[in-house]
């Protein structure tokens, strides 16, 4: 994989990370700025956000392990 993809998937990968760990950090944090959002806004908003922060992470981890030849063909 050439520099230039790896580092648009990987800066990717990164800021959906950093999102999903914000948006984690406000909801637990700052529960006030749900408003007037019910338990199931919630409760959903919060489980897409630990979705993606684990999809990003995966594909870090993947990334890092295929391109930089950890792994047998």
């Amino acid at each position: 994989m050439n520099t230039q993809l790896f580092n648009l998937l990987k800066t990717d990968a990164e800021a959906r990370k950093a999102k999903a760990l914000m948006t984690l950090h406000l909801m637990d944090d700052k529960a006030v700025g749900i408003g007037d959002h019910s338990t199931d806004d919630f409760y959903n908003n919060a489980k897409q956000a630990l979705s993606d922060l684990a999809t990003a992470e995966d594909e870090l981890e993947n990334l890092n392990k295929y391109v930089n030849g950890d792994y047998d063909v």
